[in-house]
C-alpha cells in the first residue's frame, strides 16, 4: 500500500483527496478552487472555520512539483498541521523558534533537496533576509497565505509582519499564491486583495453559515452558576472552550469548575511558555477537557470535536466572536456557541481601546465592529442572519437553530422607560455610569446621590416602578441602539448622542427586547449528540471501543486522538461497520496510509477482538 503514496510526477487532485485524505468527494468549491491553483492561478478564498481551507492548498501541494510554502500565524497552528499531514504519509514540516538550530538546518537543507511537500512558517521568519535567501535556493510550487485577515488593518487580529509578504509577486513572480480567512467583511476582503497584489486573483467567497452551530446569548446575572447549568445539561462528558476578558477570571472559572467536578485549565498569555503548552496538549489529548482562555488561545486549533465554545464576556468584534465560535464543531457535527455577557462588558471593551496606543483611525474601526457585535448580542431577529448578514451574505429565511428561533424574543414598549433614562443620563451631567444613574432613577439614598445633590433633581425616584436589574437591560439597549455613547476619556460615564433627541421629544416609539428572567426563562434545546444517534447498547459499547483503541494509538505516538481518527470517522464505524479493509477505505477519513497502520487494529475492535 505505500506504493500509493509515491509521489509521481502529476497527480489528479480527486486521487489525492482519496488516497491521502480518504475522502470520496470535494465540498462546495473546493475542486473548483484546487484546479485554480494548480493550473498555477492566484486565488484569495473565503470559507467557513471547519469549511475545509486546508484543503485548498494542501492538495495542489501535492499536485504540483516542489514545496509548498504555508505562512501560517501560530506555532501551535504548524505542529498541529504538520502532525496531522505526517499521519497521512504527507512530507510536511515547520521551522519556527522551537527548533534547535541543527533541526532547523536540517529542514532547510530536506526543503533545498526537495523532500518536503509542505514547510510550514510564521510570518515574522519568513520577512527575514536569510530565509527569503534560503527560498531562492527552493523548487516552490505554490505560497499559501493563511489567515490572511491578519494583513488588514479592518481585520481583528492585524499583524504588520504580514505586510511584508507584499514582494511575493514581484521576487517569485511565476509562483502562484492563494491567501486564506474565515473571517473577513467586505472592507477587509479589499484590503487583503491590496495588500498582497491579488487584486487580479480569483475571489471564492464560499460561504460564512456554520449551520451545525447553535448560537445563544444571555445576559448576566450568576454567570458562573448559568455556565456550569449549560454544561451540565448539554455538554456533561464533552471538550470545549471558555473564553473570559481577563487573564484573573481564566484561572477564577477554571478552578470552580473543577472544584464542581469538571476538568478545566487556564490558558493565557501571563503564564510560562511550558505551563501554556502542558495546558493546551492536555486540552488536545485527553477527552472531556476545559480550557479557560483569554483570546491568546484557539487560532489554528485544530482540535475538530469541541463540542461548545462559551464566552462569559462580549469579544471586541463579529470578526472575533465568528471565529471563537467557529471553533466548536469543526467535525460538522452538532456543537452550541453560548455567551453570557452585560453591561459592564461594553463599557470595559469601549475603555480598553479608547486606552490602547492603536492610530485614531484604527480606534474608530474597533468601535464600529463592537457595535456590530453589540447589535447581534441584542437583536429580537434570527441571530444567524445577523452575523451573515455583517459578512455581506444574504440569508432569507430564519436558520431555526438559534435561540431568537427556537424561542422566538418578547418585546415591550420601553419609550417612556427610556425617556427617563436619557432624562436621567442629562439631569445627572452626562458623566455618571449606568449603575449610578440606575440608583438615581429608583430612589437609591447613597452617599454618592447625596453627595452630587442628586436626591433633589426632578428624575430622582421617577423610575422606582421598574427593578433594577431591568433597568440595566435599558441601558444596556440603549447603547446598542445608538442613543446612549460611553465617555471611555473619562470614568466610563455615558452621555446622549443626537439620535436620542427624537426620544426624549416623544417623537419615536422603542421597542426592546425582554431579558429572560423578566418574563420566562428561555429554555434550551439539547444537542443531538451520539447517545440518541445509537440504535443500541452495542453500539454505544463499539463506540467506546473504538475510542479507547484511537486513545491507545495516539498515546503511544504523542499525536491527540483526532489525529489518529476523527470522531466523525469512529461514528461512521459504528454506522457501516466495516469488515474488511477494502470496507474500510469507504469510510470518510481512512486514506491509504492510515489504513495500513490503523485498518487492522480497528478491524479487530469492530470483530470484538479487542
Amino acid at each position: 500500500m505505500h506504493d500509493l503514496l509515491d509521489r509521481p510526477a502529476q497527480r489528479l487532485p480527486i486521487d489525492v483527496l482519496r488516497d491521502v485524505f480518504g475522502y470520496d468527494s470535494f465540498r462546495g468549491q473546493q475542486a473548483e478552487v484546487i484546479d485554480h491553483v494548480i493550473a498555477g492561478n492566484d486565488a484569495l478564498v473565503l470559507m467557513p472555520t471547519g469549511g475545509g481551507k486546508s484543503l485548498c492548498y494542501q492538495v495542489p501541494a501535492l499536485c504540483r512539483p516542489g514545496t509548498a510554502i504555508v505562512v501560517s500565524p501560530l506555532i501551535a497552528l504548524m505542529k498541529d498541521q504538520v502532525d496531522a499531514l505526517s499521519q497521512l504519509g504527507v512530507k510536511a514540516a515547520f521551522i519556527n523558534s522551537t527548533l534547535a538550530p541543527d533541526a532547523a538546518r536540517e529542514i532547510e537543507a530536506r526543503a533545498i533537496d526537495g523532500d518536503i511537500d509542505l514547510l510550514y512558517v510564521a510570518p515574522e521568519r519568513f520577512a527575514s533576509d536569510r530565509f527569503l535567501n534560503l527560498l531562492d535556493r527552493i523548487s516552490i510550487s505554490l505560497f499559501a497565505i493563511d489567515e490572511a485577515h491578519c494583513v488588514s488593518q479592518w481585520g481583528h487580529d492585524f499583524r504588520p509582519e504580514y505586510r511584508r509578504l507584499d514582494l511575493l509577486p514581484t521576487r517569485f513572480a511565476h509562483v502562484p499564491r492563494i491567501a486564506l480567512t474565515a473571517t473577513a467583511d467586505t472592507p477587509t476582503r479589499k484590503d487583503i486583495a491590496e495588500n498582497l497584489h491579488l487584486t487580479d486573483a480569483q475571489c471564492f467567497l464560499t460561504g460564512f453559515d456554520r449551520p451545525n452551530i447553535t448560537y445563544r446569548i444571555e445576559t448576566k446575572g450568576n454567570a458562573k452558576q448559568r455556565l456550569l447549568s449549560f454544561l451540565n445539561r448539554e455538554h456533561v462528558e464533552d471538550a470545549g472552550i471558555v473564553y473570559c476578558l481577563s487573564r484573573r477570571k481564566t484561572e477564577d472559572i477554571a478552578q470552580w469548575l473543577t472544584d464542581n467536578g469538571r476538568p478545566a485549565l487556564p490558558y493565557h498569555a501571563g503564564l510560562t511558555q511550558d505551563v501554556r503548552q502542558r495546558h493546551q496538549d492536555r486540552f488536545l489529548r485527553e477527552d472531556g477537557m476545559i480550557i479557560c482562555a483569554t483570546v491568546a488561545f484557539g487560532m489554528g486549533i485544530d482540535k475538530p470535536n469541541v463540542r461548545f465554545v462559551a464566552h462569559l464576556n462580549l469579544p471586541k468584534s463579529m470578526e472575533a466572536y465568528y471565529q471563537e465560535t467557529g471553533r466548536a464543531g469543526r467535525d460538522g457535527l452538532p456543537a452550541n456557541a453560548w455567551m453570557n455577557y452585560d453591561l459592564s462588558d461594553i463599557v470595559s471593551i469601549r475603555s480598553m481601546v479608547a486606552g490602547s496606543e492603536a492610530p485614531e483611525a484604527q480606534k474608530r474601526i474597533e468601535s464600529r465592529k463592537l457595535d456590530a457585535l453589540v447589535g447581534l448580542a441584542e437583536t429580537t431577529k434570527c441571530r444567524r442572519q445577523v452575523i451573515l448578514s455583517y459578512f455581506g451574505e444574504d440569508r432569507h429565511e430564519p436558520c431555526g437553530n438559534c435561540d431568537t428561533c427556537l424561542e422566538p424574543v418578547e418585546t415591550w414598549d420601553a419609550t417612556e422607560a427610556s425617556r427617563k433614562a436619557l432624562s436621567a443620563v442629562y439631569r445627572t451631567g452626562q458623566r455618571f455610569g449606568p449603575a449610578h444613574v440606575i440608583e438615581v432613577l429608583i430612589g437609591r439614598k447613597t452617599e454618592k446621590i447625596r453627595q452630587n445633590g442628586h436626591d433633589n433633581i426632578s428624575v430622582y425616584a421617577i423610575g422606582k416602578d421598574i427593578a433594577q436589574p431591568q433597568w440595566r437591560s435599558v441601558f444596556r439597549q440603549l447603547l446598542a441602539m445608538g442613543y446612549l455613547q460611553v465617555d471611555v476619556e473619562g470614568h466610563g460615564g455615558v452621555y446622549l448622542t443626537e439620535e436620542s433627541r427624537p426620544v426624549l421629544r416623544g417623537e419615536k416609539v422603542v421597542e426592546m427586547r425582554k431579558d429572560p428572567g423578566e418574563s420566562k426563562r428561555a429554555t434550551t434545546r439539547r444537542l443531538r449528540d451520539f447517545d440518541t444517534e445509537f440504535e443500541n447498547e452495542e453500539d454505544r459499547d463499539l463506540w467506546e471501543r473504538l475510542r479507547t483503541m484511537r486513545r491507545e494509538l495516539a498515546t503511544g505516538q504523542n499525536v491527540p486522538p483526532y489525529v489518529i481518527f476523527s470522531d466523525r470517522t469512529l461514528w461512521e464505524m459504528v454506522r457501516f461497520k466495516p469488515r474488511t479493509l477494502e470496507d474500510m477505505m469507504s469510510i470518510n477519513g481512512v486514506g491509504v496510509k492510515k489504513l495500513d497502520q490503523y485498518g487492522l487494529a480497528f478491524l479487530d475492535v469492530m470483530d470484538g477482538r479487542r
